[in-house]
């Protein structure tokens, strides 16, 4: 069979599959926050990220990314002001499309990493503003400064993961920092002062 004769049937069955991971992927989880199991959670770690952005001499917005995060989440979907948020993030996971800029964000002139090689948010109030919604009060230690910062929290879904077969739920949260407050003043303020987080949460429940 040449290629010619090939490609119908490899784009019938490419549109088949596509098809069939779109209905397996709405199965696996659901959005609604009645499904969502209270329980200790566990960071899952691989599909956990922080992301960053901040104003680049004011030519573009540039973002990176930390990743390695650990810690838990103890959740009760009833009462959700008593749960509480705990997690650690190794700062030399910092990555963004520069190798170079890595090298740099990891010394001294920025966050310090072989000092302060960690950066860790402990919340100290949750509040429910809607159905999928909350807000997370909480302290930030960063570069071995601790400030409260407030997260914009949404559940994104729950369910079981289909490779792991562990029940998880994912959040994502967003909020902006002024980096200087946490003593990271590096080329304040053309490289912009405000910085925009933006964190993707899966957190996979403990027996």
């Amino acid at each position: 069979m040449n290629f010619r004769s090939f490609a119908p049937h490899l784009m019938v069955a490419a549109l088949a599959f596509s098809s069939a991971s779109g209905a397996f992927a709405q199965s696996v989880s659901t959005p609604d926050p009645k499904a969502v199991k209270a329980g200790t959670y566990k960071v899952e770690t691989s599909h956990t990220q922080v992301g960053f952005t901040l104003s680049h001499f004011g030519f573009s917005n540039y973002s990176g990314v930390f990743s390695g995060a650990s810690g838990t989440l103890t959740l009760d979907p009833g009462t959700v002001s008593v749960s509480k948020l705990e997690v650690t993030i190794p700062v030399a996971s910092v990555e963004t499309t520069s190798g170079k800029l890595d090298d740099e964000l990891k010394s001294a002139q920025w966050f310090d990493a072989t000092k302060y090689p960690n950066a860790t948010f402990s919340s100290t109030k949750i509040t429910r503003t809607g159905a999928r919604t909350a807000t997370i009060a909480g302290d930030l230690t960063l570069h071995g400064v601790t400030k409260p910062v407030v997260l914009k929290a949404h559940l994104v879904g729950s369910g079981v993961n289909p490779i792991d077969k562990a029940y998880t739920v994912g959040f994502e949260a967003s909020g902006v920092i002024q980096r200087s407050a946490f003593g990271v003043t590096q080329y304040v303020p053309l490289v912009g002062d405000d910085v925009t987080l933006t964190i993707a949460g899966a957190f996979e429940l403990q027996p």
